[in-house]
């Protein structure tokens, strides 16, 4: 799903990341780091909040728990942030 901004970032990241880079990559971490703090201070992450609980109610919400299933099988754990 892609929003309204994703061209113009993917140029930025494209640009920024200046070819292939590896797992970890610190140009990577920058441009992920500046898009999702760019997301959160937009404004609309409730809006996106409703409509992903939504989906979950919807005919592709197996699809997304599993998928969330399969990204949590990778995670090294729960984020200590989500305790506070």
């Amino acid at each position: 799903m892609k929003g309204k901004h994703d061209d113009k970032h993917d140029k930025k990241a494209k640009s920024e990341l200046g070819g292939n880079q590896g797992e970890g990559a610190a140009a990577a971490a920058r441009v992920y780091n500046d898009r999702t703090r760019e997301f959160a201070q937009s404004g609309p992450v409730d809006e996106k909040a409703r409509e992903a609980a939504e989906a979950l109610k919807g005919p592709e919400g197996e699809e997304l728990r599993k998928a969330e299933a399969e990204g949590r099988r990778h995670a090294k754990g729960e984020d200590p942030a989500l305790k506070r």
